[in-house]
């Protein structure tokens, strides 16, 4: 087994954090909310995500070398999990740091390499059934990988965080619709279109106006009705950390509202709030985390 000493340690942090606030856009608002050492835990997470993501988007060669490239990632965050990295990459290090410290279970990470698999072999949905098992293993996992690394007491925020990361994916999903339909992906149901007499390419060029709307807004419908029902959630977790929790819900909940007021702009541009939009939310949730450190408000922390 190897032991990585304090200073490579922090030295691995350091550059998962790096890799965080350059590319984690929405997240990373949250996730530097949250004290030590919960902070650098789910900086090491992303960094870990942010490296299977890249392997299916934007690696070079063929399906079948992604494939092969997820597999050795697989082996490799097993092998990192073991205590035996397969090389100095500092994600490992941090990894079985992260997984040890807070208890994450291993299989979390497996599901999100499947998501990533299906990403490859399933470019279209026919149901929402489908949809949602997708999007359990690719943003549901990463939810209960969050609420073990920020501590919560009552089981029933298993439920409620995978709900969260529905409500997350589905977001995702809607925003990006234009842009993963000119990479050959349609992740809304086939179901859907054909109860809207609608076409992804009709979509695409809001060649229907009227049965455009109505389909974007049955799908932000859809995925505020994960928000409302995991809104038990920021109660349920510790306090100290439930300010991060908020600030990335109140991101991805004030994009879907954009999309709500406007469905026409999925097809045009991607969706995003404004830097003024996101400061706010930013200041909003300091002062959040200023009153659970405190101590008003929230789960208190073991």
């Amino acid at each position: 087994m190897t032991t990585v000493q304090a200073p490579e340690l922090d030295e691995a942090f350091e550059h998962c954090r790096l890799v965080a606030r350059a590319k984690a856009r929405n997240f990373y608002y949250g996730m530097k909310l949250a004290p030590e050492p919960q902070r650098s835990a789910l900086y090491c997470i992303y960094a870990w995500m942010r490296r299977a993501d890249d392997l299916v988007d934007h690696a070079g060669g063929g399906r079948e070398r992604r494939r092969d490239d997820l597999a050795q990632f697989r082996a490799a965050t097993d092998a990192a999990n073991a205590g035996e990295p397969v090389d100095d990459d500092p994600v490992w290090a941090c990894l079985r740091h992260v997984v040890d410290r807070f208890g994450i279970d291993p299989g979390h990470f497996h599901a999100m390499i499947d998501g990533q698999l299906e990403d490859l072999d399933r470019p279209e949905y026919d149901t929402f059934e489908q949809l949602h098992g997708y999007c359990y293993r690719v943003a549901s996992t990463v939810g209960l990988i969050c609420i073990t690394i920020w501590g919560y007491d009552d089981p029933a925020a298993e439920a409620l965080a995978t709900d969260r990361g529905i409500a997350f994916q589905l977001t995702n999903v809607i925003r990006d619709f234009r842009e993963d339909y000119e990479m050959g992906r349609v992740y809304l149901p086939r179901e859907d279109f054909a109860r809207h007499e609608l076409t992804p390419r009709e979509l695409r060029d809001w060649a229907s106006p009227d049965a455009a709307r109505r389909f974007v807004l049955a799908q932000v419908d859809r995925a505020e009705s994960f928000y409302e029902r995991s809104e038990a959630l920021d109660d349920l977790i510790h306090a100290s950390c439930a300010p991060a929790l908020w600030a990335m819900t109140a991101i991805y909940r004030g994009t879907l509202d954009k999309i709500r007021r406007d469905p026409s702009r999925i097809a045009l541009e991607r969706i995003a709030l404004s830097p003024i939009q996101k400061s706010t939310i930013a200041m909003r949730a300091k002062w959040r985390a200023m009153r659970a450190r405190n101590g008003s408000g929230g789960v208190a922390a073991p």
